[in-house]
Formats: structure tokens, sequence, C-alpha cells
């Protein structure tokens, strides 16, 4: 065993601190931030949302459960990098495919581990999430802290288009047995949808389905034209990284997409893309909400919600017609947002978990309410107009 510290984290403010490195041998830098779920660390590595960050993992241990393929939720890691208190030495699941080590180091993605992760997040929530360095391969404290200084900020950036897929497909629902069976399509509705990646979820996709969707992907660069060509009968905006602002194309597009009336619903990225086509400013959180048991809700009703973004919406800077139908309760951000009188509406949380509580999986139900309503309304024309 290697008893001496081999690894480092430094960053920007010039906080560091020493560590073991696993994983890959390398340098990564980005964004820290920290996510205090005690469930989902593979979940949490391979989501889209958390591209161009180094990820601080509050509950003590990672890596006791390994890695499987069938929890990811894309084609591997996402995150630049990976802290925490310790690794496991053993993993055991009769579902474990891989051990955390290891398959990090397959991918190229470093961690450390062995720090003082308690101190980690006090700084990260009096100063502010902020760029940072891990470094396992022997790097001088000095140039490390002069390369995160030159990393650009999260702000400004536009990562979404970077995670998406480059061409559309349709979601395939994998083999029987593969998934757990409450995630199998409850009835054969097939409402047809148009989902804009901005970094989708595969749990989000899992659960789209599960309500009786048929779901088409689309590049985040997609226009209105190639949106409309598949003849969606409703439209998911989905999660993803980076700077909501900065995501013009897909801000562009949902402003026309508002104009006609099918229903929309977008999820964390996609509902500040909501509110920003509907002429709202967003901000950056000092800290951002990463977690599994955020509360959020209003007039009495409050759903436990799996939560990671950075940004959140002003309300301040929204347009008459738009109510605020949610709260995080921890700080009273915008947590949903809704088009009066209109089937449009966006949450800031992941209905969809993985991982997390189940508590606001009724989101997908109301969009698949919506589009039934649609359809029934367009078969209600079709019977009234008279035939010639």
């Amino acid at each position: 065993m290697n008893h001496q510290r081999d690894a480092l984290l430094v960053l920007a403010d010039g906080w560091m601190t020493e560590g073991w490195g696993f994983g890959a041998r390398t340098t990564a830098m980005g964004e820290v931030v920290f996510n205090t779920g005690m469930t989902g660390y593979q979940e949490v590595i391979t989501d889209p949302s958390y591209k161009g960050q180094l990820i601080t993992f509050t509950y003590p241990e990672l890596g006791n459960t390994g890695i499987n393929e069938q929890d990811h939720e894309s084609e591997g890691p996402a995150a630049h990098g990976v802290i925490c208190r310790e690794v496991a030495p053993i993993a055991s699941n009769w579902r474990r495919q891989h051990d955390l080590a290891d398959w990090l180091r397959h991918h190229g993605v470093v961690g450390i581990r062995g720090l003082d992760t308690r101190a980690l997040v006090r700084h990260l929530r009096e100063q502010g999430a902020m760029n940072g360095a891990i470094s396992w391969d022997g790097a001088s404290p000095g140039a490390l802290l002069q390369a995160v200084r030159a990393v650009p900020p999260m702000e400004g950036l536009d990562l979404a288009t970077t995670v998406s897929t480059p061409v559309a497909y349709r979601w395939q629902r994998p083999p029987d047995g593969v998934l757990d069976p409450r995630l199998q399509p409850s009835h054969g509705a097939n409402y047809r949808v148009a989902a804009i990646d901005f970094g989708i979820k595969r749990g989000i996709l899992r659960r789209l389905a599960s309500h009786g969707c048929s779901v088409t992907v689309l590049p985040a660069t997609a226009d209105y034209h190639q949106v409309m060509a598949h003849e969606p009968e409703g439209i998911f905006l989905s999660n993803g990284p980076g700077d909501p602002a900065a995501v013009h194309g897909g801000i562009a597009l949902t402003r026309r997409l508002l104009q006609q009336e099918r229903p929309v619903f977008g999820i964390c990225l996609g509902c500040q893309i909501i509110g920003l086509a509907l002429g709202a400013k967003t901000f950056k959180l000092a800290y951002g909400h990463r977690g599994l048991n955020h509360p959020c809700g209003m007039a009495g009703q409050v759903e436990i919600t799996s939560q990671n973004h950075g940004f959140a919406i002003d309300p301040d800077t929204l347009p008459d017609g738009v109510r605020v139908h949610r709260l995080n309760l921890n700080d009273c951000t915008v947590a949903g947002l809704e088009l009066q009188g209109r089937p449009v509406f966006g949450i800031q949380y992941h209905p969809e978990a993985s991982p997390g509580p189940h508590d606001a999986d009724h989101h997908f139900a109301r969009f698949t309410q919506f589009m039934e309503r649609r359809r029934q309304q367009s078969r209600r024309i079709d019977h009234a107009s008279p035939e010639f």
C-alpha cells in the first residue's frame, strides 16, 4: 500500500489539499461542486449534466456496489473527476460488472480520495463553487494553480451542445429482463414525443416510455422544421450542463415551439430554457443544488426531490401569465413554472430520480395528460368537420 499521499486538489482561490489518486493517472480541471446524496454514485458520475465538473461526494465511501452497465445515465463518465473521502476496497453486489477505480481508469477519469471532504464542502459553501484541478501525475501546486485560473468560469459556457446526440434517433427500450419491470410501458398510448437533447439522462427516457411515450431524440442544434418533421404530439426539453443563458440555439428553438399549441415539458436545464424563451433571466447559484432530498412545493404540498443544477430562474423577470407552481423550500428559488392557460410547464428537479425519491414522477403523467387532451380535441374537431 502507498502510504505517501500522491495526488493534489487545487482550487482557484489557492485552497489545496493532498490525497491518494485512483482511476486514471492524469490531471483534470473543472468546476468543483458537491453532491449530498447517500447513494447513486454511478448515475451521478454518468449524468451529462456534470460535464465540465469535478464532483465532491459528501457520503464518506464510494464504490461498495461497483459499476454495472444497466445503471448508466449516458455511455460513460460525464464528470471530469471524482473527489471522495474513501473508496471501498471490495465491491460486492450481484449486479456488479466493474470496480469503480478500474472503470474510471478505463475511461481516463481521475479521482482523489483520503481528503477531508467536510472541510472542502464547508469551503465551497462559504466561498461558492469554483474551478479546480485534481492531479495524480506529479504536477506542482504552483503550475496547477496557474492552469486552474486560466480555465473559463461556468458562466457563459454552452456545454449542452458538447454532450448532445449528433444525430436524431428513436429511443429503444432495452430487451425485457434488463430493466426493472416497473419501468416497462404501462399502456400502448404511444404519444409521439420529440425530446431535445441538451444532455438527456437515460432515466428520463425510460420514464417517458413507461408513461406511454414513443420518443424521438433530437440534437440540441435541431431547428424548428427538423422538430416538426416528426409530427410530435408533445415537446420535451431535457436536462443538461453549463449556463442555460448560453444555449442560444435551444432558447430560439423553444421560443418558436411555444408559438404552437403542442404541450411542452422541460426538466432542469429544459425548465430554465422555457423561462429564458419567455423572456426571463437566469443567475448562477452560489454552490448549486445537488442531492436527493431537496424539498419542493407550494401551498402545503411538498415533494422530496433529486436535484442537480447550478443556475436558477430569476422570478422577478418572469413575464405576466407565467406562474411559479413550485419553490425550492430550502432557499425559495424557482422549482417549477407553467404558462397559464397553455400546456407548457417545467420543473427544476428530476422526477425520474435515478437516483432519488419518486415523489415527483406524476409530472410525466401530467405531460401525457396534456397530450391526451389534445388528441381528444383533435378528434372532436375531425368529427365535427363537414363531409364533402
